[in-house]
This record gives structure tokens, C-alpha cells and sequence, in this order.
């Protein structure tokens, strides 16, 4: 799972830290991404007086079939790489954002892992991330970063990505956070 929440400081951190508490109860259940998005939006929603949202991508692996069931609640696309691919973007079913509106649905959609393809997943810091002249890291960037070499392993992937932000915006001062996640799946052991 991953996360972004609306706005900054002390109200936005206490905001992310409830969503995630809650989210993370739920994961513990036998429910589908789709169901927990669709249950935390509806708790979300019914006491939200300061209108916040989370955008939020919820993968669920099973570790013997390598299918993943994912929901997604208005957060950037994930990325894949298939065995001996290359990283290609997923524009999965996007549902509304987590707090927006009571009664908001989510739909599952499946991610087919054979050992040896990988998930990348960030927050939109990492697109919008700004040079000085005010160009964005962007999609494309990602995407070229990923597949110079798509099989490095999770750790470097991710160590190689801050490398080349930090690159590309210099002593630009960043205005959200760099999160990001990746995943390998290496099969049945």
C-alpha cells in the first residue's frame, strides 16, 4: 500500500496517521482491495469536518499464484515490469480519492506477477519534483530511470531513482515527499 494525503503540517500528518491505522486494521481481514477502500472511505467520510482526502494504491499478493488484487483511489499509476520486460505504466481503474464523497466505489483489477516481475508505486512528489526552471521530473523520466536496467533489485532501483531527482532538481527545494515502493516477486519458494 501506499499513500499521499492533502495538505501539509501537523493537520495532514494526524490525518495520514488515522487513514493509515485504519487501513492497516483492515488489510488484517479477508477482504479484497476494492472492499477496503470502499469500507475506509465510508468511515473516512463520516467524520471528515475538514473535508482532507488520501489518495491510495492498495495491492494485495498472493505469495503462491503471484496474482495481485488492486484498487486504486486516485493515486498515480503503478508501474510494471514483466519477467525479462521492461517497466510499462498501469492505467488501472482509478476510483475517487479516500474522503472525497460518501458512497464512493472502488473496483478490484488483477496484476499477474510471474517470478521475476517487479511493481513500482510512488506518491505524485516524485513526478512533480522540479527542476529550477520549473520542469517536472515527469512520468517519462520515471519510466526511462526504471528501465535502464529493469532488473536491479528493489533496494537499487529506489536508491538509483533518489540519485537521479536529487540530479534533476539540484538545489531546487522540493515541495512534497519522495515516497515510493518496489517489489519484486520471485514465486512459489
Amino acid at each position: 500500500m501506499i499513500a499521499d494525503v492533502s495538505g501539509k503540517g501537523v493537520p495532514a500528518a494526524l490525518y495520514m496517521m488515522a487513514t493509515k491505522i485504519l487501513l492497516s486494521q483492515m488489510i488484517k481481514t479477508d477482504r479484497s482491495a476494492a472492499q477496503i477502500l470502499n469500507e475506509a472511505n465510508a468511515s473516512i467520510c463520516s467524520k471528515n469536518p475538514e473535508e482532507m482526502f488520501v489518495t491510495v494504491w492498495l495491492g494485495i499478493l498472493d505469495l503462491t499464484t503471484g496474482i495481485m488484487t488492486c484498487a486504486n483511489a486516485g493515486h498515480e499509476y503503478p508501474m510494471l515490469k514483466k519477467a525479462g520486460g521492461q517497466f510499462e505504466l498501469v492505467k488501472d481503474k482509478h476510483g475517487l480519492v479516500i474522503g472525497a464523497m460518501e458512497g464512493a466505489v472502488y473496483q478490484d483489477y488483477e496484476l499477474r506477477l510471474d517470478p521475476g516481475a517487479s511493481v513500482f508505486v510512488y506518491t505524485d512528489g516524485l513526478a512533480e519534483a522540479s527542476s529550477s526552471d520549473h520542469q517536472m521530473f515527469g512520468t517519462n523520466r520515471i519510466l526511462d530511470n526504471l528501465n535502464t536496467d529493469p532488473d536491479r533489485t528493489p533496494e537499487m532501483i529506489l536508491q538509483d531513482m533518489k540519485q537521479a531527482v536529487s540530479s534533476f532538481t539540484q538545489s531546487t527545494e522540493l515541495f512534497d515527499d519522495l515516497t515510493m515502493m518496489c517489489i519484486t516477486y520471485h514465486g512459489k519458494v
